[in-house]
């Protein structure tokens, strides 16, 4: 069980596609990115606790099982060759041209991500339901949809209690233990 705490935070990652293209908008890739975040954190061995796809950009609240560079390296490194290989496989070469690198005259390589990702600690429950809130109406505030729980792509559905037959990634919600009452701070969350 996770108690939110100075010694044991959560982390609210933000991983932004190179050149913020939009390469996360179709249903596909979104799917693609569900099946390897959660193949990232089976590999890695952290807890999920909320996330959220906008096209250009992912934002998720991990737990603290390992540092905030580990989970990212899992996280972004099984997306991108998860990612990459479903738009070669598709033949989705404009879009791999638009990711593409030199590594040297004739080579050349694909880079997914923009090279700073953003690592925020979340040391109290407060600073979580903060997080988890602002991840949540990401889809409203860009105009995506008019409720968070209307957006497929993000854990909203589950913090409502109300999660889909076929929710595309599931989240460790019961390995926090809550300081408050779960519903407490659920109630909170929707203030």
């Amino acid at each position: 069980m996770h108690v939110i705490s100075r010694d044991h935070p959560c982390y609210y990652l933000t991983s932004v596609a190179k050149d913020r293209l939009l390469i996360f908008r179709s249903d596909a890739v979104k799917t693609v990115l569900c099946k390897a975040l959660g193949e990232a954190r089976n590999s890695g061995g952290f807890c999920l606790y909320a996330y959220v796809i906008m096209p250009d950009h992912l934002h998720i609240i991990t737990g603290s099982a390992l540092k905030p560079s580990k989970t990212l390296q899992f996280v972004n490194g099984i997306i991108s060759r998860r990612v990459i290989d479903h738009l070669k496989d598709g033949g989705f070469e404009t879009s791999l041209r638009k990711l593409e690198h030199a590594i040297g005259r004739r080579q050349r390589r694909y880079s997914l991500w923009d090279c700073h990702p953003d690592a925020r600690l979340l040391l109290t429950e407060e600073m979580l339901m903060q997080r988890v809130n602002y991840t949540h109406m990401n889809p409203v505030r860009a105009g995506l949809v008019e409720r968070p729980e209307d957006y497929r792509w993000s854990s909203a559905r589950i913090w409502g209690g109300e999660p889909l037959d076929d929710e595309p990634l599931l989240m460790d919600l019961e390995q926090i233990r809550w300081r408050r009452s779960a519903p407490e701070a659920r109630e909170k969350l929707s203030r």
